[in-house]
């Protein structure tokens, strides 16, 4: 008897495990790990939905392109998703561009500019930071690529202004073949505005389409001027 209890001490004796020092270090060393890695996996999950966004982003515009092309040749003159002729713009803006004379050209070139400079405004390449963050005072210039009320494309809650276009929100979709792309931001949402072209023949110019992201229209946004 006395044998089997000394022969069991030696077994409890000989399992090497770790003590109370080595266990305290190493959670201390997870902790720390924890601590410095959460930061960079958050970085890593902003970083992967902003390139989506951009990327996404490219794919409307490469998109647009394709369609402008196709209604070059079937029309006479490119137009862009919401537009019923290349020289109507889309966004919060009524001006029409139809009228062709020397003073009509004129007068459209003064309107392509006006809409342009609020554009570049909200963008961060005029004299104000951008639309950074959504503000309503923005959002009036812009017009939703799917729809506001599109249940696969949520408008974030409190965004207001943002405009619809119902032919537009078609032409779009029937450009990615009927799907509907959204925003990985929880504010997040894809908006458009087209500055009308105007004139004719040697002074006609055309229409410039821009697509950005609500999230952040400064950093997520892209243009197309053929």
């Amino acid at each position: 008897m006395k044998q089997t209890l000394k022969s069991i001490l030696r077994t409890v004796k000989s399992v090497k495990g770790n003590s109370l020092a080595e266990f305290a270090t190493t959670t201390a060393l997870m902790a720390t790990l924890a601590a410095t890695a959460a930061p960079k996996l958050s970085e890593m999950s902003e970083g992967t939905k902003g390139e989506k966004s951009r990327n996404e982003i490219d794919k409307l515009i490469k998109q647009a392109g394709n369609f402008y092309q196709d209604t070059a040749d079937l029309e006479g003159r490119g137009r862009f998703p919401g537009q019923s002729k290349f020289n109507e713009a889309v966004g919060g803006y009524g001006y029409d561009n139809g009228d062709a004379s020397t003073d009509g050209t004129e007068s459209a070139v003064s309107n392509s500019e006006e809409h342009l400079e609020d554009i570049m405004d909200d963008l961060g390449l005029g004299d104000t930071d951008g639309w950074r963050d959504y503000d309503g005072a923005h959002a009036n210039v812009w017009v939703s690529c799917f729809g506001t009320s599109n249940a696969d494309a949520t408008l974030p809650g409190g965004v207001s202004g943002v405009i619809d276009n119902a032919e537009g929100v078609k032409e779009w979709k029937e450009l990615v073949g009927g799907e509907t792309l959204s925003s990985k931001f929880q504010d997040g949402h894809y908006v458009y505005t087209v500055v009308a072209g105007g004139g004719s023949g040697t002074d006609v110019f055309p229409p410039v389409l821009f697509v950005g992201d609500i999230e952040n229209m400064t950093h997520f946004n892209n243009v197309l001027e053929p």
